[in-house]
């Protein structure tokens, strides 16, 4: 801060200067200042100056698994800064970015008589690995003589990214595609699949059956199918069958598609498996992690695909995958990102990940009985309380925050997906403060609603 500088000076130079995410410049909504983060916990200190101590409950946008402050990710960092921080990935390599390649190969999906993930692109964010891997798959498509094959088969309710080749496969009405007309793709999307709270063997047949139907009428140009494996992340936290996941594989087999899992939410254990991937047993030909990657100290991702399809496009015409990011297996964020991956190695995270989905469960539960709400769900260590109308986020924000907890809603969503090393008091503190912050700013107008419904009576 600089010197004689307040709080409130500090959150209006930002305002006069920063632009933040999915807002306008100098926008009215509060901003918090964080002075300190520890743990599971964020010290926040408002415009009246007033500092409140909240559980993390985004946990960074799902990237902060192990807290703040780690201290074997802090000493990983430490150790690199001492050796070099970064170097060109052009014609050099190091041991960082090989150990993470090799990291990454042993843990991604398996399963018995299908090709293994045996190849790593390193990339600096999550977009970009899924635009490497949408690139990845025209360029195979291409290698193996069917160059008409530029699109991709999406689903309905889909997040990828906010680059334009990603913003392309995201759900086409409550994406981005109306803010950019003719500027991207034009794509093809399936339903969004049966929720998995209610879907029965019949449901996710005649969803299979619509899908199959939609690739065998556009397969002559579509590349891939392009999917969150089993849950839907921004754009909704909607969870549906990992049956879906089998029916998927089958259709791209059919037709020729690759099969592309956006794991970049869903990786390294959010959703009870190692990769979401996992409940279904299935084996994609491309998958993008990101996020958790780094256990949110640095930005890196990845795109893992099958040794089959890297050996296809290296052998063609094009000779490479055509891509190169300046900060490709940046030094520094492969190391932490080693030393995260080295927490999960350990197993521990399976039971942390069930204490949290209990403690979610339970803490949520009440949200379920407030007329504000239409649905409570839970899925690993994600817990989403969704209301019939849109979330107040100014409001809701400020009421957690007034609770000790930090929250971010969108649409119509107040959700949580806390760090792994969340106690049991942590979780319930989140869960609490979140039902209670509905409760004070959506459930007076609801219950106001119901009444009149009722023609007045009590």
């Amino acid at each position: 801060m600089r010197p004689g500088s307040t709080q409130a000076g500090l959150i209006q130079r930002d305002r006069e200067r920063l632009w933040h995410p999915y807002a306008p410049a100098s926008p009215d909504l509060p901003l918090w200042e964080v002075e300190a983060a520890d743990g599971v916990r964020l010290r926040l200190r408002g415009e009246d100056g007033e500092c409140h101590e909240v559980v993390d409950a985004m946990s960074s946008w799902w990237s902060a698994i192990h807290g703040y402050r780690h201290p074997v990710l802090d000493a990983a960092a430490k150790r690199q800064l001492d050796n070099f921080s970064h170097v060109m990935f052009g014609g050099l390599t190091h041991a960082p970015a090989v150990e993470l390649a090799e990291h990454l190969v042993e843990m991604a999906p398996a399963a018995a008589g299908r090709p293994g993930l045996e190849r790593v692109f390193l990339a600096d964010s999550g977009s970009v690995a899924v635009e490497v891997a949408l690139k990845l798959a025209v360029q195979f498509q291409t290698a193996c003589g069917r160059p008409s094959r530029q699109r991709f088969l999406s689903i309905r309710g889909g997040y990828h990214g906010d680059t334009f080749a990603a913003m392309g496969v995201c759900d086409p009405v409550d994406g981005m595609h109306s803010a950019f007309p003719g500027l991207l793709a034009g794509n093809v999307f399936a339903p969004r699949p049966p929720a998995a709270a209610s879907a029965t063997t019949e449901a996710v047949q005649a969803w299979a059956t619509e899908v199959a139907a939609l690739a065998e009428e556009h397969h002559e140009g579509l590349a891939a199918i392009i999917v969150e494996p089993v849950l839907q992340g921004a754009g909704g936290m909607y969870s549906y069958p990992a049956e879906c996941l089998r029916e998927l594989r089958l259709t791209a087999d059919r037709f020729g598609l690759l099969l592309i899992f956006d794991e970049i939410a869903t990786g390294f254990g959010r959703t009870g498996e190692l990769f979401a991937a996992g409940h279904a047993g299935v084996v994609p030909d491309i998958m993008c992690v990101g996020k958790a990657l780094t256990g949110g100290y640095l930005s890196l991702a990845a795109m893992l695909c099958t040794a089959g399809v890297a050996a296809t496009v290296s052998n063609s015409e094009a000779g490479a995958l055509l891509h190169g990011p300046t900060f490709m297996g940046n030094p520094l964020a492969c190391a932490v990102a080693n030393a995260s991956l080295g927490l999960i190695g350990d197993g521990g995270w399976r039971t942390d990940v069930a204490r949290i989905s209990s403690g979610l469960e339970s803490g949520l539960a009440p949200a379920g009985e407030l007329g504000a709400v239409r649905d409570v769900r839970t899925i690993g260590a994600v817990g989403v309380i969704e209301l019939h109308d849109a979330v107040d986020v100014t409001a809701v924000t400020a009421a957690a925050v007034r609770r000790g907890v930090w929250v971010r809603p969108f649409r119509n969503l107040v959700y949580t997906m806390p760090p792994y090393i969340s106690t049991a008091a942590d979780i319930a503190q989140a869960t609490a403060g979140m039902v209670g912050a509905v409760t004070e700013v959506h459930e007076a107008g609801a219950h106001d609603l119901a009444v009149a419904g009722r023609g007045g009576a009590a």
